[in-house]
């Protein structure tokens, strides 16, 4: 068994990547500004009692590499026990070495639980009754798993008919560690969707707005982004394969939206004129608020239909998608930015060959009256590991100001996945130390180059959301 995989030097290659790392990086709170994690259970500050609940449960990067190597869905998503489930990933991951899921697993037992022993077949059944002790206790509870990372503020995802329940007795709580919101409206900009006449109809019920007009929809939401900021929200987040950019009219929407509602059939250009709208409407009301907007771009959803209509959404079935991004995203900024209705703005890309396109794109609208005003998002989804994350922050640096990076996010369901945070600042290190050590950065400047790793690594981020 070994004890030395995860060590203090994990991925630092260097004596400058080290310092860099232990005096700079290390200590720093962590705020996740996003993720997917349900807000109900720190309100509740839930007990999990295994590995599989906390740790397997919902995560559909598992699931997939399971799937590849043959696993039954019965161990997956199934109706297999918890420790039967866990075996099997036990079995799974000596089989992603070089997959980051290899290095997540061993850093996120290390962390939680202090387990060294890599996870293998041979060791599952000892490290599934040691954690499953430890996340019977009080110490282990929801609320303790994000003290143990050093979480300052963790950002859930919510859409806009949520009631914000929790949140709200989350703020009137004495649990130290901020939890915020962001507004993802996805579902009332997504009009060629089949389902949407019935999200219609559950959003004007939360708005209390009877909708059968264009001008209603505005008004709905236009009630929810209140309603989310009187509560704190100060995000919205938004998950689009591309930005849409035609010309319309606001005749045209109204007549698209009322031929929608009637069960009428849209054409695609009806489809791309009205997420057009919205979505500029949306981006002029956070900018009256001075919320941050965030874009997540490039994702090819639901690829197996068979798997989908049996597990639905956010099971495995994704891929990275090649739209072009550049030309309509220009647009959608300038048209914003004209108006001086561009508020801050983070551009996630999902597809590596547009790194350049990101990094170049988001100099055109940094107009000098913020600080990074609009960033060039981190890694994302398939590009939250090593080469992704590298990558991003190489295009970032050779085309923009690495030093002005608000820096990492989980973007996760689990508990479990703030060491990611941990992994990105080892790597952030890692690239700096080794750059000094080859004479490209000066190693005087050490302590100028360590200030900088702490802003990208907390700093930037505390400074640009105002948490």
């Amino acid at each position: 068994m070994s004890k030395t995989f995860i060590n203090d030097n994990f991925l630092l290659e260097n004596k400058y990547a080290e310092e860099l790392y232990h005096n700079y990086a290390k200590h720093q709170p962590i705020i996740d500004y996003h993720n997917h994690l349900p807000p109900q259970e720190i309100l509740d500050d839930k007990r999990y009692g295994n590995l599989t609940k906390v740790w397997i449960n919902g995560d559909h990067y598992k699931w997939r590499a399971m799937r590849t190597l043959g696993i039954n869905e019965k161990y997956i998503t199934g109706d297999a026990s918890d420790k039967d489930k866990f075996m099997q990933w036990a079995k799974t991951v000596p089989y992603t070495m070089r997959n980051p899921l290899y290095h997540w697993t061993h850093l996120e037992l290390t962390r939680y639980f202090g387990v060294t022993d890599l996870l293998n077949e041979k060791s599952a059944e000892k490290i599934y009754e040691a954690t499953s002790e430890k996340l019977s206790r009080s110490n282990y509870s929801c609320r303790n798993l994000l003290r143990k990372v050093n979480a300052e503020v963790v950002c859930t995802t919510e859409d806009p008919i949520d009631t914000l329940e929790h949140h709200q007795k989350l703020a009137k709580s004495d649990f130290e560690v901020k939890v915020s919101t962001a507004f993802r409206p996805d579902k009332a900009i997504l009009i060629a969707n089949e389902t949407y006449n019935d999200y219609i109809n559950s959003l004007g019920k939360a708005a209390n707005i009877n909708i059968e007009t264009y001008q209603n929809l505005k008004d709905a939401l236009k009630s929810r982004i209140d309603y989310f900021h009187q509560n704190g929200c100060r995000l919205c987040d938004h998950g689009l394969n591309q930005i849409s950019f035609v010309a319309f009219t606001e005749s045209e929407v109204d007549k698209i939206f009322e031929k929608k509602i009637k069960g009428d059939q849209l054409t695609k250009e009806d489809v791309l004129k009205f997420e057009t709208a919205i979505l500029l409407f949306l981006a002029e009301k956070y900018h009256e608020l001075g919320w941050v907007q965030q874009f997540h771009l490039g994702a090819l959803r639901n690829n197996n239909h068979r798997m989908h209509s049996i597990l639905g959404p956010d099971t495995g079935w994704d891929s990275i998608g090649d739209y072009q991004q550049a030309e309509k995203l220009s647009a959608f900024l300038n048209a914003l930015d004209s108006k001086d209705k561009l508020t801050k703005t983070i551009i996630y890309n999902l597809n590596p060959s547009d790194n350049e396109v990101m990094a170049t794109m988001i100099g055109n609208f940094n107009d000098g009256s913020v600080k990074g005003k609009v960033q060039f998002g981190s890694g994302w989804w398939f590009l939250d590991q090593k080469d992704g994350m590298t990558k991003q922050l190489n295009a970032l640096s050779n085309m923009g100001l690495i030093s002005c990076f608000i820096g990492m996010l989980t973007d996760s369901r689990s508990f479990l996945s703030f060491p990611r945070h941990e992994y990105f600042r080892r790597l952030l290190c890692n690239l700096l130390g080794d750059e000094i050590k080859r004479g490209e950065l000066p190693k005087e400047e050490i302590e100028w180059i360590g200030k900088m790793v702490s802003d990208i690594s907390y700093f930037n981020a505390k400074e640009y959301f105002n948490f």
